[in-house]
């Protein structure tokens, strides 16, 4: 996916860059160039090139595909598996033997063959897996899946305690729920056999199968048998979610290939797959891994189905497993425990007829069933076994009756506890880690088969009242190991320990146990008390009986800071946390980097140049140098040249004005004064005079064309009417202009009666009936005020000859009589609004005005563009959201003439989220402005990560985000910013995106100028407008306080600052305005296309056919979902036909509509109250309980489109581009989102129109073409001769022959060229577009491009691809002839979503993606309708799932919430612009403004107070590390830290690193010289891979060995020094986040705190009257302060939060931070504890620079590869940059490694593409 930023190229530095000799010689097009000359060598040798160049293109595709078909498929036969699978665990106490029907089959083979085949081709797949944000696009209705077992594996763990299992389940679901996810679990039936090996983990699946059911709204299925069941299939063929979270590891072997099928069969099906393991998230989004569906997915399932039926079977089919106990002394039958279990729930609602609570209910009943099992199975074992058993020691042998009589009562104490006992307490209890004998072991296991077998039983019991509320907290280990530890050792010891249960605990223990006894009928286990009445040991004796709490934690507190900014922001949280003291020695330890300046000779803290004085320049405004001022014309007249690719606006030359009013709508007002002098009198009589001449010449012009026009009509109406309107636009005067349209008319009329005579009575082409309503439709409403009663009779005729009797009576008023026969010869068989709404369709007027507004020349603007108008001139802001193409953006360009005209000095900002952005609207501003300015000054400025141009030194600077940020927190660039008058932000809804959105952010709160905020996909613009507007106040305070600060201020440089100020702002306004504009300029129809056999079905697609009665039902009908007038005829005859009762059937019928009856011009917005009126009345239905009509209707609409196979859909695409031909349907656009397919693809057009021309051409054309070259040839041998010879010395008969040969020449090539010469039928391009010589202008600036002879050969036949990794200038070639008209084709990445001027007639959607979201649609779809060209945008979707269609069409764009606005490096730029800034105040503003504004926080006060937790958290990170000191002032690497705040936490380590001399220690050249070996480079490479541009891969990537052609894929840990500094920078971080968690903890809302997050199961104290017991197993000396009371329970304490991957299960939920938000750098492993591997693509492609095994190797597309690889480039020169600046020495040995690696990187970059 092509990035934001990441779409920086060069605009000049790549023109600047090519050779002068190239440039100076050749500055025109190379075709000038040999003519001027004379030369017939050079030209000769071009026309060779020529000639067989498109051979020798097709040659080399074919040779390319067959090498990438050689790497798609890798050969796996190399394949071994070295990680083993998980294995059942051995336990001779417990074993549970599960005999397979037909385990020694002849099958087996083949079963494990086909399982290793299946498990490898998943692991296939999963590598290629793209990390991204789950939640991007969603539908209210849509939804996804979790597989319940995955779910289960995410959290199953032997420590962790019952009920902290069930928190940390419920905080991952409430992580989806809280962010508004949907989506439903499912618990497969067959899955729950892989359980009975693991009985603690089988009741954990049945226990969270019921709570989530009964305790959350959460949607549970269980009724699937497997996902190869029938029921499965259909639940998916009707939902299709949009995906499933699956695990790709289980407990067993058997459950992993379980795992697999349900991967492979998702995948089958089109359904994508996020893998369980490797989750993330923040406060707004969850993160996964997301594997993308394709073909071969489904081919693997059609061609091994029965096989994977078969084995999924096998896998699942088991007879009822076989339970021995104790080394197979006992035999554990599982039906008697079935049919113990039903008897005993029978017999306990005798006993318990009201019901109880669930934990009575299961430890009472696990008990009673557990004790009388227990009780037969000893009683069944025969004598000979007791002997046995009697003779084997005591510590093996089961236990007696009596003794497991012992075990239950201590569990019935332990529920007691439970029922009464609150949360806090429990918390605090002893932690014990201590095991449970293996005597012990078997009966617990055998019990939690009993409880599973009870809440089984129990789920089937709906006549008895249960309370499940508490399913989560059935038992507690712990709790229960404490008491079997006291009753064993403590309560022996002595009358002092035996301590009282406290009488409720008491008489619960008591009711328990007797319940228990009832249950037991005929076996008698003794009384409640004593409740030990043997002396069996349950606990291992030699075993640590408490943990001990190793590590002192240290003194709580934070170091105090004496900051203004520190204490105006986060004071009020501050006051309620305590303080160290000055002497403490965190305080008194802190790092100042003084030891290794003093070592090393290097300024840490020596401030470093800005950014934008790093970034290359080369054609600066002050430059004197003439060749640079060469460079700089050349830059400006391509600029100029793009930019009229870009719009019909003429160049303005702007002339500053000494007094600008700053009132609105001056320009208006003036025009309207009643006083007018004598002078503009006489000019307005001499502009009459004009005009009248005027009008003159063009009634003679069209006297002359008349009669021309009416034939051209009359022989080809769609062609004449293309020139009639062709001339209208040329025509000025509108008398002439009616004229022409009556001309137009009647020629129209005349064109339809002969069509009627003709067909008689057959059926009649209407679309020539459309054309005489449309020119009524324009001559009644454009010229009303000119039509006479003639012209009018003339209309009332013609409407009632074709049958619109009515309406012609509304037009004249009266009834008129017609003639009959005329009547029935001409009529239309339609009624007059139905031929309007069906037929005009996209024809039909839209409201425009008519009065020009003096500020707009070309065009008379809408009402609303005028109030962008209004708000430019009233210094306002303003959040605009209107589609594509409507002309939002004339207010920018409205907005740069002003502040041009207004002064030399003021500044505007264009913010565009990407470089091609960047590129275009430079561009524009060249072609549009042209102003003269004082030397060192120009109009325009460029600013991105690898460019720089004027930055300073212009009055409008084209950036992207970053880059403003820069200028705008640098203390050096105030006086700067304060020059800005507006801001313009270009596509904002990019606020909402993944990366980077947090800058835009920072912007918008930074600047103090009006702004304006453009987009046309903003869901939520009324919250986006309050938020701004809420920083407008803030600014406005601020500003105030700041002007009576400069008030008492008497300082001369004030004073001349305050009245440049009062020039430059005439009024200050803080409003920000909302502008809406919903109505696109063109209706967007929606096409599903398919193929079927060799045919393609393309079938439109009613925008409401994508819509469920649900959907409809809870959310109604979306906003933006607008249909054509066509589809509302469409829908209202469905309505009609649905249900044929219908009561509004004729109120709501075309002819008897309010806004349509006897309506002769029925407009666009009679339509939309119509199509609202529609809607309504479908919302109606399904209150009215006609939901199944509604269901009917939305089946009639909804098309049927036909699967097929990816091989099929591609290999016939270039058919499909060839039907959107025939069906006029070109320029279009094709959206595909892989950068390797989009090539491929044009590649595959444009070999299909080449073997079409060689298929269909004479075979002998070839024989000509060879003839005459080989003439040519002979020619260009006998003029070479002349080329030596001065041709002045030559004799008359030379020069006969010289002139013969030339002229010979000359018709040799005249033939050639018609052969050559590419027929119309093999080309989509229009050569009429371009003349020759621009199109070679445009093809000469990118000849030295990658690809270029592939490019034009392809651009000649009108073919284009385009994407990110493309250099910009091959790119500005597809968008060049794109806009021109020449290429009509172009396959493109994502890369033209965003703002790219590319209007085209269609938009097609070529391929899925998880990348093909509702933002991302909208964008793209805005492409297709061009204003002023077509009349309808058309967009199909090509193969593309027909449930993804119907999800983008009616989903809604995700609202903007903000991202979290915080880093650690951002806090330091803060508090470095707070401490050096000049203006104390204004950088104090600003960064107050970043910390308090944050969009994430608006209105959520949690949320605001979190950022205060997390600002605190990093200003003590940053002092603790040595980059503050206590008075807020940076220090140290400071500097260095912020200029890479792109790449944190990696920046402090690489400062870690420095800082320890490791570099230095590294870098040694070779002996004698300043060269460094391959190895140091490599290894320096390595580490810095290890620290920057990290992408991890799923931990399942190295399950197998995989033998890689050239990559090594896996990046290699640090070198050992290395690894160790990095090991210590850690433990310091996560030492210093743990220490700030103890200090903030008293923040945290503690009754959030005691409830489970998504149940809201509350644990909170209730009427506890206390326990001596329980006191006396308290532990006191346990710190638990900053640690959730659930995690407490798994034996977690403050000491755990020193270790930084606890944390997140730890840490108080309701303080918001989590250790993401913790600057570490570590490897990460997922829940399994498998470690994930880092993609060493940085390291590989310095070893073997190709970026095409980055892409078969390291699973990389060629777009993230190269983009990956540009950023670690610029990173390499980054950081030898600013390494640079801080040592004097500049042979120091670390420079000269940085310098050298850099350039020997970019070489290796430059190379590969």
């Amino acid at each position: 996916m092509d990035s934001a930023d990441d779409n920086s190229e060069k605009v000049v530095h790549n023109d600047s860059d090519e050779s002068s000799s190239d440039d100076d010689k050749d500055s025109q097009c190379p075709t000038k160039a040999v003519t001027q000359s004379g030369s017939t060598c050079d030209s000769d040798e071009k026309d060779e090139t020529s000639d067989k160049v498109e051979a020798s293109v097709v040659q080399m595709l074919k040779e390319e595909e067959d090498r990438k078909k050689e790497a798609e498929d890798p050969d796996c036969s190399n394949t071994e598996e070295v990680t083993p699978q998980a294995s059942e665990t051995e336990d001779k106490g417990f074993r549970v033997l599960c005999r397979k029907r037909d385990s020694q089959g002849p099958g087996i083979g083949k079963q494990l063959e086909f399982l290793k085949k299946l498990r490898l081709h998943i692991w296939a797949s999963l590598p290629r897996s793209q990390y991204v944000s789950l939640l991007k696009d969603y539908v209210e209705s849509e939804f996804f899946v979790i597989d319940g077992d995955s779910l289960l594996l995410m959290f199953l763990d032997e420590d962790t305690q019952y009920l902290n299992f069930f928190y940390q389940v419920e905080c991952f679901l409430q992580d989806f729920t809280e962010k508004g996810a949907k989506y439903v679990i499912v618990f497969f039936k067959d899955a729950e056999q892989m359980y009975f090996p693991y009985p603690h983990f089988l009741f954990l699946r049945t226990a969270l199968i019921e709570h989530l059911r009964h305790n959350t709204s959460t949607a549970v299925h269980t009724e699937f048998s497997n996902c190869l069941s029938s029921t499965w299939e259909i639940f998916l063929k009707q939902s299709y979610p949009y995906f499933i979270i699956v695990s790709d590891v289980g407990l067993s072997c058997r459950q992993t290939d379980y795992l697999c099928i349900l991967i492979a069969h998702s995948l089958s099906k089109k359904v994508n797959i996020v893998l369980a393991s490797g989750q993330e998230y923040d406060l707004l989004r969850v993160y996964g891994y997301h594997v993308q569906s394709v073909h071969k997915h489904h081919i693997f399932f059609e061609m091994y189905k029965e096989d994977l039926k078969r084995t999924s079977e096998k896998l699942v089919m088991y007879e009822d497993p076989v339970i021995y106990l104790y080394n197979k002394h006992l035999n554990l039958s599982l039906k008697s425990m079935k049919k113990e279990v039903h008897q005993t729930v029978h017999l306990l609602k005798q006993l318990w007829p009201e019901g109880s609570d669930i934990r009575r209910v299961i430890c009472v009943l696990a008990c009673a069933v557990g004790l009388k099992i227990y009780s037969t199975m000893l009683e069944s074992a025969n004598t000979s076994m007791r002997a046995k058993t009697g003779q084997s020691t005591r510590r093996n042998r089961p236990l007696c009756p009596e003794e497991a009589a012992d075990f239950c009562r201590m569990q019935c104490l332990t529920v007691a506890f439970l029922l009464h006992m609150p949360l806090s307490y429990r918390a605090q209890i002893r932690i014990k880690k201590s095991c449970w004998t293996k005597q012990v072991s078997p009966l617990i296991k055998m019990q939690q088969l009993c409880m599973h077998f009870a809440l089984t039983q129990l789920r089937d019991t709906n006549d008895w009242k249960l309370d499940l509320t508490y399913l989560p907290d059935l038992n507690d280990g712990s709790l229960l190991m404490n008491l079997a530890h006291y009753y064993e050792v403590e309560y022996t010891g002595g009358s002092k320990l035996k301590k009282e249960l406290g009488k409720e605990v008491e008489d619960e223990y008591q009711y328990l146990w007797d319940t228990v006894t009832k249950l037991s009928v005929k076996y008698n286990f003794g009384d409640a008390f004593p409740v030990r009445k043997t002396s069996q040991l349950f606990l291992e004796e030699e075993q640590t009986l408490f943990k001990d709490h190793e590590e002192e934690i240290p003194a709580i507190g934070l170091i105090s800071v004496k900051s203004y900014l520190v204490e105006d922001y986060a004071g009020d949280i501050l006051k309620d946390l305590p303080v160290l003291e000055s002497n403490d020695p965190a305080v008194t330890s802190l790092n100042k980097y003084k030891q290794f300046d003093e070592l090393c000779h290097w300024h840490s803290d020596r401030p470093l140049t800005e950014e934008y004085e790093r970034v290359p320049c080369n054609a600066d405004a002050k430059s004197k140098d003439a060749k640079e001022r060469r460079q700089i014309q050349k830059f400006q007249t391509f600029q100029i040249f793009y930019g009229s690719t870009l719009g019909n606006t003429t160049s303005k030359v702007i002339v500053p004005q000494e007094d600008v009013s700053g009132n609105a709508n001056a320009a208006v007002k003036k025009t309207q004064n009643k006083h007018k002098t004598k002078a503009e009198t006489i000019v307005k009589e001499n502009n009459k005079r004009l005009q009248a001449k005027e009008e003159n010449k063009e009634q003679e012009q069209w006297k002359a064309l008349r009669v021309p026009t009416e034939k051209e009509i009359k022989a080809n109406m769609t062609v004449g009417i293309n020139k009639l309107e062709k001339f209208l636009k040329t025509l000025k005067s509108k008398s002439v202009k009616l004229s022409v349209e009556m001309t137009g008319l009647s020629a129209c009329f005349e064109v339809w009666k002969e069509h009627c005579r003709k067909q008689g009575n057959k059926s009649k082409d209407l679309s020539k009936a459309v054309q005489v309503m449309r020119r009524i439709h324009i001559l009644l409403e454009k010229y009303q005020d000119l039509l006479e009663k003639p012209h009018l009779q003339k209309l009332t005729t013609y409407l009632t000859l074709l049958g619109f009797k009515n309406l012609a009576c509304s037009l004249s008023g009266q009834v008129g009589e017609s003639n009959d026969q005329n009547i029935s010869k001409y009529t239309i068989e339609v009624s007059p609004a139905r031929f309007q709404l069906q037929y005009m369709d996209y024809y039909l007027l839209r409201e425009e005005r008519n009065d020009p507004d003096p500020r707009v020349q070309h065009f008379i603007p809408d009402t609303w563009q005028r109030e962008l108008l209004d708000i430019v001139d009233n210094n306002e802001s303003a959040v605009i959201v209107a589609p594509t193409s409507s002309g939002k953006t004339y207010a920018s360009y409205y907005c740069m003439e002003k502040v041009l005209k207004a002064s030399n000095e003021g500044v505007v900002v264009y913010i565009a989220p990407t470089k091609a952005l960047v590129n275009q609207v430079v561009a524009t501003v060249y072609k549009q402005f042209t102003k003269k300015l004082p030397d060192g000054l120009t109009v325009c400025g460029v600013f991105t990560r690898d460019y720089r141009s004027d930055v300073m030194n212009s009055q409008i600077l084209v950036t992207v985000p970053q880059c403003l940020e820069i200028l705008m927190l640098s203390p050096r660039c105030q006086k700067w910013t304060k020059r800005i008058q507006y801001v313009i932000f270009d596509e904002v809804h990019c606020l909402g995106g993944e990366i980077g959105a947090e800058v835009w952010e920072h912007l918008l709160v930074t600047i103090r100028c009006p702004f304006l905020a453009l987009s046309a996909t903003v869901s939520n613009p009324e919250h986006l407008t309050d938020w701004l507007q809420s920083v407008k106040r803030y600014w406005q305070c601020a500003e105030n306080k700041m002007q009576e600060s400069s008030r008492d201020s008497e300082t001369n440089f004030t004073r001349k600052n305050k009245v440049k100020r009062q020039v430059r702002e005439q009024k200050k306004s803080y409003r920000v305005r909302l502008v809406l504009y919903e109505e696109r300029y063109n209706d967007l129809e929606k096409y599903v296309c398919s193929l079927k056999g060799s045919d393609f079905i393309i079938e439109h697609c009613h925008p409401c056919a994508v819509l469920t009665v649900d959907h409809i039902e809870n959310y109604g009908i979306p906003s933006d979902l607008s249909l054509s007038p066509r589809e509302s005829i469409q829908l209202y005859d469905m309505m009609v036909k649905v249900w044929q009762e219908w009561p509004r059937a004729q109120e709501l019928d075309p002819e008897e509509f309010i806004f349509f009856k006897n309506k002769v011009v029925i407009k666009k917005a009679d339509v939309r109250k119509y199509e609202q009126e529609l809607k309504e009345e479908l919302r109606k239905w399904i209150v009215l309980g006609q939901r199944q009509k509604v269901n009917e209707l939305l089946e009639h609409l909804k098309p049927k489109p036909v699967d097929c196979s990816e091989l099929e859909k591609w290999s016939n695409f270039p058919r499909f581009v060839d039907k959107l031909n025939e069906m006029n349907k070109l320029p279009a656009i094709f959206f595909i989102f892989n950068v390797e397919l989009v090539e491929r693809s044009a590649r595959n057009i444009f070999l299909n129109l080449v073997r079409k021309q060689r298929c269909e051409q004479d075979p002998n054309t070839e024989k000509e073409k060879e003839h005459l070259r080989d003439e040519r040839r002979k020619l260009k041998k006998k003029l070479a001769k002349f080329c030596s010879q001065n041709v002045e010395k030559l004799s008359s008969s030379k020069m006969e022959n010289l002139e013969l040969l030339a002229t010979t020449k000359q018709e040799l090539e005249k033939r050639l060229d018609r052969l050559t010469a590419i027929p119309s039928a093999y080309t989509y391009a229009d050569p009429k577009a371009v003349d020759k010589d621009t199109l070679e202008k445009i093809f000469y600036r990118a000849r030295f491009e990658r690809k270029c002879y592939l490019q034009q050969s392809m651009a000649r036949r009108g073919i284009g691809f385009h994407h990110g990794s493309m250099s910009h200038k091959s790119r500005q070639v597809v968008e060049m002839l794109f806009r021109m008209g020449y290429i009509k084709v172009v396959t493109a990445t994502s890369t033209l979503a965003l703002g790219i001027n590319m209007p085209c007639k269609s938009v097609v959607f070529a391929e899925d993606s998880v990348f093909l979201d509702a933002l991302n649609y909208r964008q793209m779809s805005g492409r297709a309708g061009r204003r002023g060209q077509d009349l309808i945008g058309n967009v199909f979707f090509y193969n593309i799932p027909y449930p993804k269609v119907e999800r983008l069409i009616k989903s809604n764009v995700p609202q903007l919430k903000g991202q979290f606005p915080l880093t650690v490096s951002l806090i330091l730029r803060l508090m470095l612009l707070a401490a050096k800034a000049d203006d104390k105040a204004d950088a104090r503003a600003k960064a107050l403004s970043v910390l308090k504004h944050s969009l994430m926080a608006f209105r959520k006060e949690r949320y605001a107070e979190i950022l205060k937790i997390y600002f605190m958290f990093s200003l003590q990170f940053l002092i603790k590390e040595g980059y503050l000191d206590q008075e807020g002032n940076p220090m140290g690497f400071a500097g260095l830290v912020t200029h890479l705040f792109y790449h944190e936490p990696s920046n402090f380590v690489l400062v870690s690193f420095l800082a320890k001399g490791l570099f230095h220690k590294l870098c040694q050249p070779i002996e004698g010289t300043t060269v460094f070996s391959e190895d140091v480079l490599e290894r320096l490479v390595l580490i810095l891979a290890n620290l920057f541009g990290r992408k991890y891969l799923p931990a399942c990537t190295r399950k197998y060995k995989y033998k890689f052609c050239q990559s090594k894929v896996f990046l290699d840990d640090l070198p050992e020094d290395f690894a160790d500094a990095l090991n210590e920078y850690n433990t310091k971080v996560k030492e210093n986040f743990a220490h700030f968690l103890l200090t903030t903890a008293k923040l945290a809302d503690m009754e959030q705190e005691y409830r489970l997050p998504l149940s809201k199961t509350d644990f909170t104290s209730k009427n506890w009257h206390g326990s001596e017991l329980a006191s006396y197993l308290l532990d006191n000396t346990k710190s638990i302060s900053a640690i959730s009371p659930f995690a407490c329970l798994s034996g977690m304490t403050d000491n755990d939060l020193f270790h930084g991957k606890a944390i997140n299960k730890a840490v108080l939920r309701s303080l918001g931070v989590n250790v993401k938000n913790c600057p570490l750098l570590y490897l990460k492993y997922d829940n399994w504890g498998r470690r994930m591997p880092l993609n060493a693509y940085a390291l590989d492609f310095y070893k073997h620079g190709s970026l095409i095994a980055l892409t078969t190797d390291n699973w990389l597309n060629e777009g993230d590869a190269y983009y990956a690889l540009k950023d670690f480039a610029l990173l390499i020169k980054s950081v030898g940059t600013s390494l640079s600046e801080l040592c004097d020495d500049p042979n120091d040995n670390v420079l000269l490694a940085f310098k050298q690696l850099g350039e020997i990187y970019e070489e290796k970059l430059k190379c590969a593409i």
